[in-house]
């Protein structure tokens, strides 16, 4: 029998849709009843789609400037709409701890709202996590254009950020898929990502999460993947495990992950080999040094099926290192250039041979 210490407090958590995309999002996990311990909260310029919308608590924004009839697609609009209702947005997020953004990159309210709603979460403290998506192909250049510089806006908006590119989405399910269910499949990844990590800290497990680890591995992170991975059979943890740490739906590979946060959902047949199993497998995936927390969880409703979550951050601190050594390779070249450059001037020496030591380039010298 487990023994829990009682709990007075518990990390207070908001999921929040943004835009006509965000918004599907929440009707979506709502409608599901999957996520628990969280609260949803929808925001839009459009009050036509704030009435249809399932969450509990509905915020219109910019009804000065847009009198409630959207953003018109425009992301500025979307940014403006935001700034308007700053105090009304910030008023609705105070004692959060931590802060889910869900939207469709692209459009207007979406697009051009989410880095504004981002930068109040963080100023009320709390950790903000952005899960959105990218434009299918067939949704025209100008979306896709718009949904890339929206992201860039919101990378240093947020602490972790998670894209999900819907264009993947028709290379993994059949192509029969109507446009209904391929928008409901990527609104159903939306609910998966915000689930996978809510549960880690909502869920008792036998070996726990709580909120500090969560916010150890996700602060200031980045750019993240995500990967839920369902194993059954005789292999079932080590299915489990591949799945989760290459999902074809994400664009980050989780190779050099500086950190990791993993869950490993089982029946009451868990054993602990399979726990050794799984864990090896998402720890050779990672950076050797890589700063590694999980948590496992007995699910009685899993009679024959494991199911992994993972959440892999601190690739912009790797690329940032490799970048910084690149440069610092580039300007000792460089130094060298010169220095050999004036011995040459010294000497008197002219050099005209096109063989000369000087005249190959750095990145090629002491090869033979």
């Amino acid at each position: 029998m487990l023994i829990r210490p009682q709990t007075t407090s518990f990390a207070k958590i908001r999921v929040i849709g943004i835009g006509g995309g965000g918004g599907n999002a929440i009707n979506s996990m709502i409608a599901d009843s999957q996520i628990v311990g969280v609260d949803f909260l929808s925001i839009n310029t459009d009050a036509q789609a704030l009435l249809t919308s399932q969450s509990p608590i509905k915020v219109q924004i910019g009804e000065n400037l847009t009198r409630g009839l959207g953003s018109g697609g425009n992301p500025e609009m979307g940014l403006r709409a935001a700034e308007e209702s700053r105090e009304k947005i910030k008023e609705m997020l105070e004692g959060s701890d931590m802060v889910f953004l869900t939207a469709g990159m692209g459009g207007g309210t979406g697009t051009g709202a989410t880095p504004v709603i981002a930068e109040i979460a963080k100023e009320v403290g709390a950790l903000t996590v952005a899960v959105v998506t990218k434009p299918f192909h067939f949704e025209g250049t100008r979306r896709m254009v718009a949904a890339e510089e929206g992201i860039e806006n919101l990378k240093g908006k947020v602490d972790t950020l998670i894209i999900i590119p819907n264009q993947r989405i028709l290379e993994v399910v059949d192509k029969k898929l109507s446009l209904i269910e391929a928008f409901r499949v990527a609104d159903s990844v939306l609910n998966h990502g915000v689930q996978g990590i809510s549960d880690l800290i909502t869920v008792p497990g036998l070996i726990n999460v709580d909120f500090a680890d969560v916010k150890t591995i996700m602060a200031d992170a980045g750019s993240a993947l995500m990967g839920i991975g369902i194993g059954v059979g005789e292999n079932r943890a080590q299915l489990a495990a591949r799945q989760a740490t290459s999902s074809p739906l994400l664009e980050v590979s989780m190779e050099g992950a500086r950190g990791v946060l993993y869950n490993i959902i089982g029946g009451t047949d868990l054993s602990m080999a399979e726990v050794n199993e799984a864990s090896k497998i998402i720890a050779a995936a990672a950076d050797p040094d890589a700063n590694i927390i999980f948590g496992a969880t007995i699910d009685e409703n899993l009679h024959d099926q494991i199911r992994i979550t993972v959440i892999a951050t601190g690739f912009d601190e790797s690329r940032r290192k490799l970048q910084e050594y690149a440069d610092s390779t580039v300007q000792t070249a460089s130094e060298e250039d010169d220095i050999a450059r004036s011995i040459a001037d010294d000497n008197g020496e002219k050099e005209d041979d096109e063989n000369s030591v000087f005249n190959i380039p750095a990145f090629l010298r002491n090869k033979n």
